[in-house]
């Protein structure tokens, strides 16, 4: 990091291929072109986007696209916040979401990381898909189960519907230092 970057926080956005992170970032930076015509193309690798939250802080979110999840641990040095999305308008791939999510959750380095679900697409979901994604993904047993803290929210990147919650949860006082991958 460079002298003069103490105001930034740095952060993953995980979640499978599809799950609409890339979408969800562009929305949560400003993009206001981001709409029901709107498209991105899956992410490859990672991408970096910085958000500014206050006149002096940024928070930088390194996001890890769903074909690297068996790299995903790579990157978990130093993280305490993972914004992990969850596309709730695609019922056959919350398994797979659940899959990965469990596997995130039991990572030693990330034992108290704070973990904010976002159930992602609720504009063309049904507020039942909401529930039964939960149920999926066994939320309720989970949080017994785990040390992290886990809040949940629906977004949606072409309504902006909880943009504001989520800076919220970021702007919290976790504060995060962006560290290059492990090599291990």
């Amino acid at each position: 990091m460079k002298k003069g970057d103490e105001s930034k926080i740095a952060c993953l956005c995980l979640g499978p291929t599809g799950s609409g992170k890339t979408a969800l970032l562009k929305k949560l930076s400003g993009n206001k072109d981001t709409d029901e015509y709107s498209s991105t193309v899956p992410t490859v690798g990672t991408s970096l986007t910085t958000i500014k939250i206050k006149e002096q802080q940024k928070i930088i979110i390194r996001e890890l696209g769903g074909e690297m999840a068996p790299l995903w641990h790579q990157y978990y040095d130093g993280i305490n916040k993972i914004i992990y999305v969850v596309d709730a308008s695609n019922l056959c791939q919350i398994s797979a979401a659940g899959v990965l999510l469990y596997d995130l959750l039991a990572q030693p380095k990330l034992q108290k990381a704070k973990i904010l679900l976002v159930l992602a697409k609720m504009d063309v979901s049904y507020r039942q898909m909401r529930n039964e994604a939960l149920l999926m993904l066994q939320i309720k047993r989970l949080e017994k189960e785990i040390p992290q803290t886990i809040t949940i929210l629906e977004t949606s990147a072409v309504t902006g519907e909880g943009m504001e919650p989520m800076l919220e949860w970021l702007q919290s006082n976790v504060t995060v230092t962006f560290k290059e991958p492990s090599s291990s």
